[in-house]
C-alpha cells in the first residue's frame, strides 16, 4: 500500500518567478504534492508544467477573486485532486498580497478597502480552510505536528512609512492574525509562523531594474528553504516570527 504523502498548499504565485512560485519548487523536491492557488490562469499552468516536469505533483486552482467563499469552494477541490488516501494537508503557505504605496492624501476609500479584503479578510479565510484540514491529521512519529500554516509578512507588518499607510494597515492585520492563530492553535499540535521579508525579493523584475550592478535583495529560493525550516521544526522549539533580510540590507 503507498504511503500518505504531504500535500503543501501555496496561495499567491503571481507570475511565477517569486517567492509563492520558489516555495512550491523547494517543497516539491521535498516530497509534498503541491496544490497552487492564484487568480492567473497562465502562471499557474506555466508553474505546475515545471513542477510536473521535474517529477513532482503539482494541481493548479484558479480562483476568481479572493474572497471567502471562493476559498472554501477551491479547498473543495484540492481535497478532490489529492484524496486523504494518497495525501495530507501538512502545510500551507499564505503568500498572497495587494500593495498601495502612495502619500497619505492620495490614498482612496477603495485602495484601504481592497487592502484590507486582500491582505486580511483573505488570510483570515485562507487560514480557517488550512486549520479546519490540519485539525483532520493525526499525529505520529513521522509527523509530530498536524501542519504548519506560513504568512508572508513584509517590513510594513511592523512599521509603518511615509508611503505604506494603507498597505501596513493590511500586513500589520496579517501579522496580528497570525499570532493569534499560533496561540490558539499550538496547543492542537498546529504550526502557524509569521515572516517578516525586510528587503527586495530578487524577482526577475527587480534583477531586470538593477542591471549590471550586482543582486543585493533576498533570493525567493533561500526565503523558500526558510519556509522548509519552518515545516520541519520539532515542537519543542517552534518559531511565530522568523525575520529575514539580506545581509547588507539596513534596519
Amino acid at each position: 500500500m503507498a504511503a500518505v504523502r504531504p500535500l503543501f498548499v501555496v496561495a499567491g504565485v503571481g507570475n511565477a518567478a517569486g517567492t509563492g512560485a520558489a516555495a512550491a519548487r523547494v517543497f516539491s523536491n521535498a516530497g509534498y504534492g503541491i496544490a497552487l492557488v492564484a487568480r492567473n490562469q497562465g502562471s499557474l499552468n506555466a508553474l505546475s508544467d515545471e513542477i510536473n516536469g521535474a517529477g513532482g505533483n503539482a494541481v493548479p486552482f484558479c480562483m476568481p477573486s479572493y474572497s471567502p467563499g471562493n476559498f472554501s469552494t477551491t479547498f473543495a477541490s484540492i481535497r478532490n485532486s489529492f484524496p486523504a488516501s494518497h495525501y495530507s494537508f501538512r502545510a500551507a503557505l499564505f503568500n498572497i498580497g495587494h500593495g498601495v504605496w502612495k502619500p497619505f492624501l492620495e490614498v482612496t476609500p477603495e485602495d484601504v478597502q481592497e487592502s484590507f479584503n486582500t491582505n486580511v479578510a483573505a488570510a483570515f479565510s485562507f487560514s480557517r480552510e488550512a486549520i479546519l484540514k490540519f485539525k483532520e491529521n493525526t499525529t505520529d512519529t513521522e509527523n509530530p505536528n498536524r501542519g504548519t500554516l506560513i504568512f508572508t509578512g513584509a517590513t510594513a507588518s511592523i512599521r509603518g512609512n511615509t508611503m505604506t499607510s494603507a498597505f501596513s494597515i493590511g500586513k500589520f492585520g496579517a501579522r496580528a492574525l497570525s499570532q493569534s492563530l499560533a496561540k490558539e492553535f499550538g496547543k492542537d499540535d498546529i504550526h502557524v509562523a509569521h515572516a517578516i521579508i525586510d528587503g527586495q525579493i530578487m524577482t526577475g523584475a527587480a534583477l531586470a531594474r538593477l542591471g549590471d550592478k550586482p543582486p543585493s535583495g533576498l533570493s525567493p529560493e533561500s526565503i523558500a528553504q526558510s519556509y522548509l525550516y519552518l515545516a520541519n521544526q520539532e515542537k519543542s522549539a517552534w518559531t511565530w516570527e522568523l525575520d529575514l533580510r539580506p545581509a547588507h540590507e539596513k534596519w
